[in-house]
């Protein structure tokens, strides 16, 4: 079993950063692949990033803007967002998965067993 615990959004402006953090425990051979999905209003869960052994993977309308990192010592994934625009309002989830990350699986959610329960990102002016 993994636990996943999200934190980190808040309300910001246009162009304003954020950085949210994922805090993971229970079994380490079940999230070799951590992710970091969103859902927006009226819209369907997709892909934002994923990291996992010493490789990321972004969806195209986040490079240059958003990146992902981790602590292990701290058992923590990073998503460092700057530059942020009103589209990327939505809740954001931490997920993992026991195998390795792979950029097929960023816009599979439906391939990762753990989620976490989400932190709230708003961008207005």
């Amino acid at each position: 079993q993994v636990q996943l615990v999200e934190s980190g959004g808040d309300s910001v402006e246009i162009g304003g950063s954020l950085r949210l953090s994922c805090v993971a425990s229970g079994d380490t051979d079940s999230r070799r692949c951590i992710g970091w999905f969103r859902q927006g209003p009226g819209k369907e869960r997709e892909g934002v990033a994923l990291i996992g052994g010493g490789v990321t993977y972004y969806v195209d309308s986040v490079k240059g803007r958003f990146i992902i990192s981790h602590n292990n010592a701290k058992n923590t994934v990073y998503l460092q967002m700057n530059d942020l625009k009103p589209e990327d309002t939505a809740l954001y989830y931490c997920a993992a998965r026991r195998a390795p990350c792979g950029n097929y699986y960023i816009s599979r959610p439906g391939e990762f067993a753990y989620w976490g329960q989400g932190t709230q990102v708003s961008v207005s002016n």
